[in-house]
Protein backbone atom coordinates (compact mmCIF):
# COMPACT_ATOMS: atom_id res chain seq x y z
CA UNK A 1 0.00 0.00 0.00
CA UNK A 2 1.34 3.42 -0.95
CA UNK A 3 1.18 6.30 1.43
CA UNK A 4 -0.56 9.40 0.04
CA UNK A 5 1.64 12.32 -0.87
CA UNK A 6 1.00 15.38 1.21
CA UNK A 7 2.30 18.88 1.14
CA UNK A 8 4.20 20.06 4.18
CA UNK A 9 2.26 22.30 6.51
CA UNK A 10 2.87 25.98 5.83
CA UNK A 11 5.33 27.66 8.13
CA UNK A 12 3.31 30.31 10.02
CA UNK A 13 6.44 32.43 10.40
CA UNK A 14 6.70 32.72 6.63
CA UNK A 15 3.01 33.23 5.78
CA UNK A 16 0.91 34.05 8.82
CA UNK A 17 -2.64 32.73 8.54
CA UNK A 18 -4.07 36.24 8.78
CA UNK A 19 -2.23 37.42 5.66
CA UNK A 20 -2.15 35.34 2.47
CA UNK A 21 1.13 35.49 0.58
CA UNK A 22 1.30 38.23 -2.01
CA UNK A 23 0.29 36.96 -5.42
CA UNK A 24 -1.91 34.21 -4.05
CA UNK A 25 -5.37 33.58 -5.42
CA UNK A 26 -6.79 34.93 -2.18
CA UNK A 27 -5.50 38.46 -2.66
CA UNK A 28 -6.02 38.77 -6.44
CA UNK A 29 -9.79 39.28 -6.67
CA UNK A 30 -9.74 42.54 -4.72
CA UNK A 31 -6.86 44.15 -6.61
CA UNK A 32 -7.94 42.59 -9.89
CA UNK A 33 -11.48 43.85 -9.38
CA UNK A 34 -10.25 47.39 -8.71
CA UNK A 35 -7.97 47.24 -11.75
CA UNK A 36 -10.78 45.84 -13.89
CA UNK A 37 -13.15 48.58 -12.71
CA UNK A 38 -10.56 51.27 -13.50
CA UNK A 39 -9.97 49.76 -16.94
CA UNK A 40 -13.71 49.54 -17.65
CA UNK A 41 -14.16 53.16 -16.53
CA UNK A 42 -11.28 54.20 -18.81
CA UNK A 43 -12.76 52.38 -21.81
CA UNK A 44 -16.19 53.94 -21.19
CA UNK A 45 -14.71 57.42 -20.79
CA UNK A 46 -12.46 56.97 -23.84
CA UNK A 47 -15.44 55.88 -25.99
CA UNK A 48 -17.34 59.04 -25.05
CA UNK A 49 -14.27 61.24 -25.53
CA UNK A 50 -13.51 59.66 -28.93
CA UNK A 51 -17.13 60.18 -30.03
CA UNK A 52 -16.60 63.88 -29.38
CA UNK A 53 -13.55 63.74 -31.66
CA UNK A 54 -15.23 62.19 -34.69
CA UNK A 55 -14.95 58.47 -33.89
CA UNK A 56 -18.00 56.19 -34.09
CA UNK A 57 -17.42 53.19 -31.85
CA UNK A 58 -18.90 50.09 -33.51
CA UNK A 59 -17.59 47.33 -31.26
CA UNK A 60 -16.08 46.89 -27.81
CA UNK A 61 -13.87 44.17 -26.37
CA UNK A 62 -13.67 42.13 -29.57
CA UNK A 63 -11.90 38.83 -28.92
CA UNK A 64 -9.82 37.27 -31.63
CA UNK A 65 -7.23 34.53 -31.77
CA UNK A 66 -4.60 35.57 -29.26
CA UNK A 67 -6.10 38.69 -27.74
CA UNK A 68 -8.65 41.43 -27.53
CA UNK A 69 -9.24 44.83 -29.11
CA UNK A 70 -10.62 47.37 -26.61
CA UNK A 71 -12.55 49.52 -29.08
CA UNK A 72 -13.17 49.38 -32.80
CA UNK A 73 -14.35 52.59 -34.42
CA UNK A 74 -14.89 54.27 -37.74
CA UNK A 75 -13.22 57.67 -38.15
CA UNK A 76 -13.03 59.67 -41.38
CA UNK A 77 -13.28 56.52 -43.54
CA UNK A 78 -10.73 54.56 -41.49
CA UNK A 79 -11.47 51.48 -39.39
CA UNK A 80 -9.60 52.02 -36.15
CA UNK A 81 -8.63 49.61 -33.39
CA UNK A 82 -8.20 51.71 -30.26
CA UNK A 83 -6.07 50.44 -27.39
CA UNK A 84 -7.08 52.14 -24.14
CA UNK A 85 -4.59 52.39 -21.28
CA UNK A 86 -5.95 53.78 -18.02
CA UNK A 87 -3.93 54.76 -14.98
CA UNK A 88 -4.80 56.41 -11.68
CA UNK A 89 -1.44 58.15 -11.52
CA UNK A 90 1.99 58.24 -13.10
CA UNK A 91 3.72 56.15 -10.42
CA UNK A 92 4.18 53.30 -12.89
CA UNK A 93 5.03 55.63 -15.79
CA UNK A 94 3.05 57.04 -18.66
CA UNK A 95 0.18 54.79 -19.80
CA UNK A 96 1.62 54.65 -23.32
CA UNK A 97 4.77 52.99 -21.95
CA UNK A 98 2.67 49.83 -21.47
CA UNK A 99 2.29 49.51 -25.25
CA UNK A 100 5.55 48.01 -26.46
CA UNK A 101 6.52 46.55 -29.84
CA UNK A 102 5.13 43.07 -29.06
CA UNK A 103 1.79 44.49 -27.96
CA UNK A 104 1.63 46.69 -31.06
CA UNK A 105 2.37 43.73 -33.31
CA UNK A 106 -0.44 41.79 -31.59
CA UNK A 107 -2.87 44.73 -31.96
CA UNK A 108 -2.09 44.94 -35.68
CA UNK A 109 -2.53 41.18 -36.09
CA UNK A 110 -5.88 41.34 -34.26
CA UNK A 111 -7.05 44.29 -36.35
CA UNK A 112 -6.23 42.38 -39.54
CA UNK A 113 -8.32 39.48 -38.19
CA UNK A 114 -11.23 41.76 -37.31
CA UNK A 115 -11.07 43.54 -40.67
CA UNK A 116 -11.13 40.22 -42.55
CA UNK A 117 -13.92 38.70 -40.44
CA UNK A 118 -16.13 41.66 -39.55
CA UNK A 119 -18.68 41.58 -42.32
CA UNK A 120 -19.05 45.38 -42.11
CA UNK A 121 -15.59 46.44 -43.25
CA UNK A 122 -14.87 46.03 -46.93
CA UNK A 123 -11.47 44.71 -47.91
CA UNK A 124 -10.44 47.93 -49.66
CA UNK A 125 -11.25 50.15 -46.67
CA UNK A 126 -8.16 51.26 -44.75
CA UNK A 127 -7.51 50.47 -41.11
CA UNK A 128 -5.07 51.56 -38.43
CA UNK A 129 -4.34 51.26 -34.71
CA UNK A 130 -4.68 54.23 -32.35
CA UNK A 131 -4.01 54.43 -28.61
CA UNK A 132 -5.69 56.50 -25.93
CA UNK A 133 -4.17 57.15 -22.51
CA UNK A 134 -6.68 57.95 -19.79
CA UNK A 135 -5.34 59.43 -16.57
CA UNK A 136 -7.86 59.26 -13.73
CA UNK A 137 -6.58 61.21 -10.74
CA UNK A 138 -8.95 61.32 -7.75
CA UNK A 139 -10.65 64.70 -7.46
CA UNK A 140 -9.81 65.70 -11.04
CA UNK A 141 -11.52 65.28 -14.39
CA UNK A 142 -10.06 62.44 -16.47
CA UNK A 143 -7.32 63.50 -18.89
CA UNK A 144 -6.99 61.99 -22.36
CA UNK A 145 -4.09 61.74 -24.76
CA UNK A 146 -4.35 60.24 -28.25
CA UNK A 147 -1.76 58.68 -30.53
CA UNK A 148 -2.95 57.94 -34.07
CA UNK A 149 -1.66 55.34 -36.51
CA UNK A 150 0.64 53.63 -34.01
CA UNK A 151 2.91 51.04 -35.61
CA UNK A 152 5.27 48.37 -34.27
Amino acid sequence: MQTPKTSPAPDPAVHPASEPPTGSRLDRPRSSTARTALGRFGEDAAAVWLAGHGYSVVERNWRGAGGELDLIALQDGWWVAVEVKTRSGLGFGDPFEAIGPRKLARLHRLMRQWHAQSGIARREEPWRVDAVAVLVVPGEAPRFDLLTDVRP
